[in-house]
């Protein structure tokens, strides 16, 4: 039976709706008339410079005589590559992620003893506020992990003694206790969505003292607890890689921003969790997945090239996919020849493809990666170097390793909460630190009022 009050209700909305469109359209043509940067993007696609720092760097091209030329992806967290810190833990065994959070908070690398001392006080600030999870996750189940943990960072500042110290002493606490906790409060409101949202059985697992973020955050999601060496260390790995990418990104401009207004830190981080959800920033390897989706569906033969090669062009020609006409992993707005990331990643996610037998589909991806230019300048005749991105193969390691698309994106903030607290405490403590303030060209006439009687 219909409801004749809520018919009336979206009949009047959609009468709002018209009203709007009718006197809300701006003239595409101000942008270049007014010299306005898009997406705070100069013309030659490079962005603005809005601010200095010291904590992370993204080189994928480079300038002369004012002309961008392709170079090989550079991921640089202080001053250190990222590939040579990978290296380092690597080669000699060890899990990366915390002292890649020590060396992006504090800016040098850890000897043993500081590094031994930084585990042990995320590992002590791993506990929730009593009743946090019961009061603040399963009390207001959402289907949505992102939403849920930008609710519970706000959330904290009710359980902070001092919420508002901007000391640099609290700002590291909070900083710590974040990094710490956001790991835990994911888990649970996973935990806590599938109960509710998918009729599963609820199980709420502690951290374990002396794993690392990587082994708990397996721990913590899976039922059995059961996780395997090799996952525990490319899932290590996968952390370590978005624990940073500068500060213009989206989520840790959005931190900055809201950090020079003076605010607390939940609100800042809760900010950047809220830009990280979208699908043009954390989102995307969620798209990818979707994507592939389309594609082993659809291609019959993955080996066969030229059927790879025709659904792609039904994706670009939004005949086929989501009809978003992206081609979801490739492509950056950086990177030109390579995204390091994605060139570190793809090695490890093959070694994990042949332990798992999905040594086919890793090469159907692999095909996907290497046909794309071709097409794209087959379709749309655009002849730029186009490289895969993280979210190419991030996505996949995470379904080989069995996590849930749900966790995706959660996952790229666990790892990014590093980041957005450096950014943060940087832009705070930063000499001569302003409000984040851009201008926007104002373009409605002037008008008078009319009385209501003359409307």
């Amino acid at each position: 039976m219909q409801n004749p009050e809520k018919d009336t209700s979206m009949d009047f909305i959609q009468s709002l709706c018209e009203e709007y469109r009718k006197y809300n359209q701006i003239d595409p043509a101000y942008y270049e008339r007014y010299r306005v940067k898009r997406g705070l993007r100069n013309a030659d696609g490079t962005g603005v410079m809005a601010g200095v720092t010291q904590i992370g760097n993204v080189l994928g091209y480079y300038l002369q005589d004012g002309e961008r030329f392709p170079a090989p992806g550079k991921l640089i967290y202080r001053g250190i590559d990222v590939d040579e810190l990978v290296n380092g833990f690597v080669r000699e065994n060890r899990f990366g992620f915390e002292e890649t959070a020590y060396l992006l908070l504090f800016g040098t690398l850890p000897t043993r003893e500081q590094l031994a001392a930084f585990q042990q006080m995320l590992s002590d600030s791993h506990t929730l506020p009593h009743m946090f999870t019961e009061d603040m996750i399963i009390k207001a189940p959402s289907p949505d992990v992102m939403n849920k943990l930008a609710r519970s960072v706000l959330a904290l500042y009710s359980y902070d003694d001092n919420p508002d110290d901007m000391s640099l002493p609290n700002q590291l606490r909070q900083a710590v206790q974040l990094m710490a906790r956001v790991p835990v409060i994911v888990a649970h409101a996973f935990a806590v969505k599938r109960h509710y949202y998918d009729n599963e059985s609820l199980y709420l697992h502690r951290p374990q003292p002396g794993l690392s973020v990587a082994e708990n955050f397996l721990y913590s999601v899976r039922h059995d607890n059961q996780f395997t060496e090799q996952e525990a260390r490319l899932l290590d790995l996968c952390l370590v890689l978005h624990a940073e990418h500068g500060g213009g990104n989206n989520s840790a401009f959005a931190c900055r921003v809201l950090s020079s207004s003076g605010t607390d830190t939940y609100s800042a981080i809760a900010a950047a969790v809220g830009s990280l959800k979208g699908p043009r920033h954390g989102g995307a390897n969620k798209k990818v997945m979707e994507m592939f989706g389309y594609i082993e569906d659809e291609v019959k033969d993955w080996k066969d090239e030229d059927e790879v090669r025709s659904f792609l062009g039904k994706l670009l020609r939004k005949e086929a996919g989501d009809k978003s006409g992206l081609i979801y992993g490739m492509g950056h707005a950086i990177y030109t020849l390579s995204d390091p990331r994605a060139v570190i990643l793809k090695r490890f996610a093959k070694q994990l493809a042949e332990t798992k037998g999905m040594l086919d589909e890793f090469e159907l991806y692999e095909t996907v990666e290497r046909l794309t230019p071709e097409v794209l300048l087959s379709v749309k005749g655009e002849d730029k170097v186009v490289c895969a991105n993280v979210d190419l193969f991030s996505g996949m390691v995470y379904k080989m390793m069995g996590i849930p698309q749900e966790l995706y994106t959660p996952l790229f903030a666990v790892a990014r909460i590093v980041g957005w607290c450096a950014h943060r405490i940087e832009e705070v403590y930063q000499p001569g630190n302003r409000i984040i303030r851009p201008a926007y060209k104002a373009v409605a006439p002037m008008r008078p009022f009319v009385p209501l009687d003359q409307r």
